[in-house]
C-alpha cells in the first residue's frame, strides 16, 4: 500500500515581503491574530513626505506610546524629505525582507512600518517593558560595598556593568535563542583579554540550543552546564553588577538576559563560590580574616555532624574522660542511636529554613526561629534527642548560611549528608574514604574547559586570590588558568 507524500507547506513567517501594502497588512494581522489578541495594535497613516500610506503595527502592551508619536508619527504628518530613515527621528532604524524578523521585532518591543509599494519593512525599537527600579542585593549583602543590584530589564543591567568599567573592548554580544519565543543572551566580555576558546564554547553551546523557550538566565544556566546531575554548580550566579565588572576585568565572561535580576559568570573555579566583592573593599587583614570565618564555616558545616557521628559510635577514646561522661549521660534516656539522633534534627533544620522561606516575609524569620527553639525544646524533654545534638545540628546550619552563594549553599547541606550516612559505617575510616572521594571528584570537574580546583590544582600563574587574597597593589596577574591574551594587569 502506498501513501502520497505530504506537500510540505511554507512557513507563514517565513514568506518575503510582497510589493502591495493591502496584501502585507493582511498577513500580518493573520499571523497575530488581530481582533481576538487584545494588545496587537495596527496604525493607518499617510506620510506627507511621499504622499503615501503606511501601516504600523505593534504591541501597545510593551512600547513607549509618547516614544511612537514624538519620534515616528508626528514627523511622517508634517516633516518634508527624501527617505523614511532620514525623517524619523529616534535611533536604530532596521529593515527587514521577511515576515520572520518582522515578528521577531515586533515580539521584542519594536515597532514595525509598512510602505506602500515597497517590498520593505522598517523596525524601530520603542519597547518599554515594565521593571523594577534598581535596589539592594537580597543574597549578597555587604555592609562596605556598592548596594545596587541588578534588575529584571537588561538594558539598566548592561549600563550598571558600563558604568562600573570603561572600556572600549568590552563588548556586548547578544545571541538569539528560542525557537518559538526567541530572547537575546547578552554576552559579555573584554575583547583583548577573554581566551577565544572559552568564547567559542559559550557561543556554540548557545547556536546549539533546540528549546521552543529560554525564559530566564536561572532556566539557561541549566542547558549550558558542563554537567547536569552533577552536586556542584560549573556557573556562578550573581546580582551584585560590581561583582560582575570585577570579574569581567579578570577575562571572564558574564551572561545576561532578560525578566533576570542577576547574571551568570564562567568559567568558575571552587575557589570563587568562597569570594565575596566585599573582600576586596575591606583592608588587607579585614578581609583575609572574613575569607577565614567563612571556610571555617564551611568545613564545620559539612563535617561537624558526621564527625560526631563517628567519633561517639566507634572512637570514644578519642574524647576526654569528662565530656564522654557528660555525652553518656545525655544520651542516657535517648532510645534511638546517634545516626538516627542526627538524621531526625537535620531533616528538621532543613524542613524549617525551607518553609522560612515560603512563609510571608514579616512571619517567616520569627516563624522559623521560633519553630527552632520549640522543637529542640520538645525533642529534648521527651527525650527523643540528646542536648548536645541540638547544638550540633544548630551550629551545623549556623555555619551554613555563612556561604552565600545558594549553588555552594545547596552543594554542602546535599554534601553533609553523604558523609553522616558513611560516617555512620565504620566511623573516621569511611568518612575519612568519602571526604578523599570528594575531593578527588571536584579534581576531575571542569568549568568550560578550566579545571574546577585551580589554580591551586592543577597550578598556574595568577594574583594568588584563592584561600587569601594578596594586598591589591601587589596583584599583578589575571587568573592563569582563564588563558587570557593578556595575563599581566595594566596600571
Amino acid at each position: 500500500m502506498f501513501f502520497k507524500k505530504k506537500k510540505q507547506t511554507e512557513d507563514p513567517k517565513e514568506v518575503p515581503i510582497s510589493n502591495s501594502l493591502e496584501k502585507n497588512t493582511k498577513h500580518l494581522k493573520q499571523l497575530f491574530s488581530f481582533g481576538l489578541n487584545k494588545d496587537f495594535s495596527v496604525r493607518e497613516i499617510t506620510a506627507r513626505y511621499s504622499n503615501k500610506k503606511i501601516n504600523l503595527f505593534f504591541y501597545s502592551s510593551i512600547v513607549n506610546s509618547t516614544k511612537i508619536h514624538e519620534g515616528i508619527i508626528r514627523p511622517l504628518l508634517e516633516a518634508q524629505g527624501d527617505d523614511l530613515t532620514t525623517i524619523i527621528t529616534l535611533e536604530n532604524i532596521k529593515e527587514s525582507k521577511d515576515f520572520g524578523e518582522v515578528v521577531d521585532d515586533i515580539n521584542s518591543g519594536n515597532i514595525v512600518l509598512f510602505l506602500e509599494d515597497s517590498n520593505k519593512a522598517f523596525s524601530v525599537n520603542v519597547a518599554d517593558f515594565q521593571h523594577r527600579g534598581i535596589e539592594k542585593p537580597e543574597n549578597e549583602n555587604a555592609v562596605k560595598a556598592p548596594k545596587e543590584a541588578f534588575t529584571e530589564s537588561l538594558y539598566v543591567n548592561i549600563s550598571l556593568i558600563r558604568k562600573r568599567f570603561h572600556d572600549k573592548q568590552l563588548i556586548a554580544e547578544a545571541k538569539p535563542v528560542g525557537a518559538r519565543s526567541k530572547l537575546d543572551v547578552t554576552v559579555m566580555y573584554i575583547k583583548d583579554v577573554v581566551n577565544n576558546e572559552v568564547l567559542e564554547n559559550v557561543r556554540e553551546r548557545l547556536d546549539n540550543l533546540t528549546i521552543d523557550n529560554v525564559r530566564n538566565i536561572e532556566s539557561l544556566e541549566q542547558y549550558i552546564e558542563d554537567r547536569p546531575y552533577s552536586i556542584v554548580s560549573s556557573l556562578l550566579y550573581t546580582e551584585r553588577p560590581d561583582r560582575a565588572a570585577s570579574y569581567l576585568e579578570d577575562g571572564y565572561i558574564v551572561l545576561l538576559m532578560e525578566n533576570s535580576s542577576a547574571c551568570l559568570i564562567l568559567p568558575v573555579t571552587f575557589w570563587s563560590f568562597f569570594h565575596s566583592e566585599e573582600d576586596r573593599y575591606l583592608r588587607f587583614l579585614f578581609g583575609n580574616f572574613s575569607r577565614l570565618i567563612r571556610f571555617l564555616a564551611f568545613l564545620i558545616s559539612l563535617l561537624i555532624s558526621a564527625v560526631y557521628v563517628s567519633v561517639t559510635n566507634y572512637h570514644n577514646e578519642m574524647i576526654p574522660p569528662d565530656l564522654l561522661l557528660a555525652i553518656v549521660s545525655a544520651r542516657e534516656r535517648v532510645p534511638f542511636p546517634v545516626v538516627f539522633e542526627i538524621m531526625l534534627m537535620e531533616v528538621s533544620f532543613e524542613l524549617i529554613r525551607e518553609a522560612g522561606l515560603r512563609i510571608p516575609n514579616p512571619l517567616g524569620p520569627t516563624i522559623g526561629i521560633v519553630g527552632a527553639l520549640i522543637i529542640g525544646q520538645a525533642a529534648v524533654e521527651a527525650n527523643i534527642v540528646s542536648p548536645i545534638v541540638v547544638i550540633i545540628v544548630a551550629l551545623s546550619g549556623l555555619s551554613s548560611f555563612a556561604v552565600a552563594n545558594i549553588s555552594m549553599n545547596y552543594t554542602i547541606r546535599l554534601t553533609r549528608f553523604i558523609f553522616i550516612f558513611s560516617a555512620a559505617f565504620f566511623g573516621m575510616l569511611t568518612l575519612t574514604g568519602a571526604f578523599l572521594l570528594w575531593v578527588m571528584y571536584l579534581a576531575s570537574l571542569r568549568s568550560f574547559g578550566v579545571p574546577f580546583l585551580a589554580p591551586l590544582s592543577p597550578n598556574f600563574q595568577s594574583n594568588r586570590d584563592t584561600i587569601f587574597r594578596k594586598m591589591i597593589k601587589n596583584e599583578y596577574f589575571r587568573p592563569g588558568q582563564l588563558k587570557p591574551k593578556d595575563m599581566r594587569k595594566k596600571g
